[in-house]
């Protein structure tokens, strides 16, 4: 159950991540885990230049709500928060966060683990790496 100091944040967001903003512990929690995602500068052998994220957000948020309610449903968390980015994101900007409190570290690494693969292999969101020579679409979820 949610303690009355914990915030859950299900975003699709073009602003910066506020990192620090994810994760509030309530008096309850032992645990804090927190997952961030950030571009990197190479992927498979090129130099990445940038990245541009884009999501059918209409279908993101939902399933981006699931993953939450299902995590809550699996492990006794106080809270989780859920943030992706979506347009240009310069290297060593976060792309995407998971935080999770718990009374306990055990289903806090679990619930934030699930919550980012599933996020990753089901919620719609596409990203375009851009290199000196040209950009590509990656592949996005498989379900």
């Amino acid at each position: 159950m949610a303690g009355p100091l914990s915030t859950n944040v299900i975003a699709l967001t073009r602003q910066p991540i506020d990192v620090a903003a994810l994760g509030a512990a309530t008096p309850a929690d032992g645990a804090v885990c927190t997952f961030v995602g950030v571009v990197r500068d190479h992927n498979a052998g090129r130099a990445v230049l940038y990245l541009e994220y884009e999501a059918f957000e209409e279908m993101a948020l939902p399933l981006m709500e699931e993953i939450a309610a299902e995590a809550r449903r699996r492990w006794p968390i106080t809270s989780i928060s859920i943030v992706h980015r979506l347009g240009r994101l310069e290297i060593g900007e976060a792309s995407v966060a998971v935080a999770v409190c718990s009374p306990h570290r055990a289903q806090a690494f679990e619930s934030c683990r699930y919550a980012i693969d599933t996020l990753k292999a089901t919620v719609p969101i596409w990203k375009k790496e851009f290199y000196a020579d040209g950009a590509f679409w990656l592949d996005g979820p498989t379900a």
